[in-house]
C-alpha cells in the first residue's frame, strides 16, 4: 500500500482522525481534526452522552484528546462518563448555536475513563430499563398525568435524569421524594416534548431512513400547515404527521425555495383573456415554473399549460386591452424535458406477466415428429375431400 494514502495525523494523506462510528444520534465530523494546531487552538471539549444529550467541558488538565476517546467529566455530584465528538476550532462554532462564548463558565475534564470508571458505567446503564418501568408505575400509583419515557444514569451511578412528557403541568414533588426513597439516588426531572421523545427512541421514517430527530436535527423549529400549503401538498393529517403526531420537521426543508419560486408565478385569482374565451388558474408546478389554465372555473376544461413567463404576457397584454390568438405563444417551441428511465417501465410489469404466462399442459406425444407428420397427413386428406376416420 503506497504510503501516500496511510491514514495518520497531521499528513497530507487521507486522515480518518475527525471520523467516528454512526453508531449513535447527532454524530459529527471534525474536518480540521488533521490541522497542524487545532487542537491547541481551544481547550474547551465538546462531549456527548447517552443519545442527545451533550455538554462543553474545559479540559484544564492539557489531556490529549482525539474524537472518540471516553473521558470523566465533573459533575453534580459526583463525575460523569461521556465521549469526546468534537475538539479544537470547530467547537467554538458550535458554541455560537448554544449561545455560549469561550469565557462562559464550563465544568472540567477529570481524566480518560479508566475501566474501573466504566465498570460503574456499565452497572449504571443496566439499571436504566428497569428503573423507568418501576418509576411509571409509581407515577400510576399517585395518579400523576404524565409519561416517563427515558431514564439516564450517571457515569458514577449517584444521579438519574428522568425525561416525561406531560400535556398539563404535573406537581410531582411527591414524586422525587419516592423515587430518592426507592432508588437511593438523587432525582432530577426534565420534561421532554413529543419530537424529542420520537428522538430518544428512534425509528425508520417513511422515507426507509432514520428519523431526522434521532440523526441530527438539535433544535425543533415549529412547523405549521402553511409550509404545506407553499408547497401544494395535500392537508392529509395522517401523510403529514410523522411518528410523534406531529407535522414532520422535513416541512421545513425545502419551503424556502418554494416560497421564492412562487414569486416568479402570475396571482391565482388572475384571469387570461383571449379571443377564443377566458381562462382561469387550475394549478401550476412551482419548480418547473408552469401554470396550467382552464375554462372552467370548478372543473378541468380545455386544460392549457403555459410558461409563467407566457402567463405574465398575456396579463400584460389584457391590461392593455389586448386579446391574444391564444394562450399559447405562436411559434412557440416547447422545451423537452430529460427523460426519466424509471418513468418508462411500469413497476406491475412483472406482476401482470406472471398472471398471463401460466403454463398449459401439453398433450403427451405432442413433440414428437411422427405425430406432427400424422397430423399434417390427415389435415392434407380431408381438405381433398377423403372422410375424416381414413
Amino acid at each position: 500500500m503506497d504510503k501516500k494514502y496511510k491514514s495518520g495525523s497531521g499528513c497530507s494523506g487521507i486522515c480518518c482522525k475527525g471520523c467516528g462510528r454512526m453508531d449513535a444520534p447527532l454524530n459529527t465530523f471534525d474536518w480540521l481534526a488533521c490541522v497542524p494546531g487545532n487542537e491547541e487552538y481551544t481547550d474547551i471539549v465538546e462531549v456527548q452522552f447517552k443519545n442527545t444529550r451533550k455538554g462543553y467541558y474545559k479540559n484544564s488538565n492539557n489531556i490529549p484528546l482525539q474524537k472518540g476517546d471516553v473521558v470523566a467529566v465533573e459533575a453534580t455530584p459526583g463525575h460523569d462518563i461521556g465521549k469526546v465528538t468534537m475538539t479544537g476550532r470547530l467547537v467554538l462554532l458550535q458554541l455560537k448555536k448554544t449561545r455560549l462564548t469561550p469565557e462562559s463558565e464550563f465544568k472540567r475534564i477529570y481524566r480518560k475513563a479508566r475501566p474501573v470508571d466504566m465498570e460503574k458505567y456499565e452497572e449504571a446503564k443496566a439499571r436504566e430499563h428497569d428503573t423507568m418501568i418501576r418509576s411509571r408505575q409509581i407515577a400510576k400509583d399517585l395518579n400523576l398525568d404524565m409519561k416517563i419515557g427515558d431514564v439516564e444514569y450517571q457515569g458514577d451511578g449517584q444521579k438519574a435524569i428522568f425525561y416525561y412528557i406531560a400535556d398539563n403541568r404535573v406537581d410531582f414533588r411527591q414524586l422525587i421524594k419516592v423515587l430518592a426513597d426507592v432508588f437511593k439516588i438523587k432525582i432530577e426531572m426534565k420534561q421532554i416534548g413529543a419530537r424529542q421523545e420520537a428522538g430518544r427512541i428512534g425509528g425508520i421514517g417513511p422515507c426507509g431512513r432514520e428519523l431526522c430527530c434521532a440523526a441530527f436535527t438539535t433544535n425543533f423549529v415549529s412547523v405549521s400547515t402553511s409550509a404545506a400549503r407553499f408547497q401544494d401538498i395535500s392537508l392529509n393529517p395522517q401523510k403529514l404527521a410523522g411518528q410523534c403526531a406531529k407535522l414532520k420537521c422535513c416541512l421545513n426543508y425545502e419551503v424556502d425555495a418554494y416560497v421564492e419560486a412562487s414569486r416568479h408565478l402570475p396571482p391565482r385569482d388572475a384571469e387570461l383573456e383571449t379571443k377564443d374565451g377566458t381562462y382561469y388558474f387550475f394549478k401550476c408546478d412551482i419548480m418547473s415554473g408552469e401554470v396550467t389554465y382552464s375554462t372552467d372555473k370548478v372543473i378541468p376544461a380545455n386544460l392549457v399549460t403555459i410558461s409563467a413567463r407566457r402567463a405574465h404576457a398575456v396579463i400584460e397584454m389584457n391590461k392593455r386591452g389586448e386579446r391574444p390568438e391564444s394562450l399559447s405563444a405562436s411559434g412557440s417551441v416547447e422545451t423537452k424535458r430529460p427523460v426519466d428511465l424509471l418513468e418508462q417501465e411500469n413497476i406491475n410489469r412483472f406482476d401482470n406477466a406472471s398472471k398471463g404466462n401460466k403454463k398449459r399442459r401439453k398433450p403427451s406425444g405432442g413433440n414428437r415428429p411422427e405425430q406432427k407428420k400424422r397430423n399434417g397427413n390427415r389435415k392434407d386428406r380431408e381438405q381433398n375431400g377423403a372422410p375424416k376416420g381414413e
